[in-house]
């Protein structure tokens, strides 16, 4: 049985699309956007990115030094199997936010500057995306949950 809950081990922001994102203490979800200042924040179906710590250790593992944010990801969770929730699966995140599973993994056309940065990307294979469904705060350690 998969785990339903975990917590947030990072929020990660970027000013460009491709990047590496960096840690930042809390960030604010906006209803249908995304993180507030970040380039990936825009109406649509990949509005917030989510990547387990768990998938950062494969690659850690193949002996690369790679770090929160690395991949690009909004949202560094663990203990909860991001890869294995279906489309349209909600997340409760810290007292109020709401998230909607909106696509498992993506398809990179290009090599992006992480790729040639880490020398590999799981956020392709085992990142998810979703949308905001209710705005608020997150920030590091909060609760991350499937919610009924």
């Amino acid at each position: 049985m998969k785990k339903i809950s975990g917590i947030i081990l990072a929020v990660n922001s970027s000013q460009k699309k491709g990047e590496k994102k960096n840690n930042i203490d809390c960030g604010l979800f906006l209803k249908n956007i995304g993180l507030e200042n970040d380039a990936h924040a825009e109406p649509g179906i990949r509005q917030v990115s989510l990547l387990a710590r768990e998938s950062i250790e494969k690659i850690r593992a193949k002996g690369l030094d790679v770090n929160y944010g690395d991949f690009a990801e909004n949202l560094t969770t663990e203990g909860i199997d991001l890869p294995a929730l279906p489309i349209g699966t909600k997340l409760k995140v810290g007292k109020k936010v709401l998230l909607e599973v909106s696509q498992i993994g993506k398809v990179c056309h290009n090599r992006c500057n992480i790729f040639y940065t880490v020398g590999d990307c799981v956020m392709p294979r085992e990142g998810i995306f979703a949308k905001v469904l209710i705005g608020g705060k997150i920030k590091i350690n909060d609760k991350i949950e499937i919610a009924e």
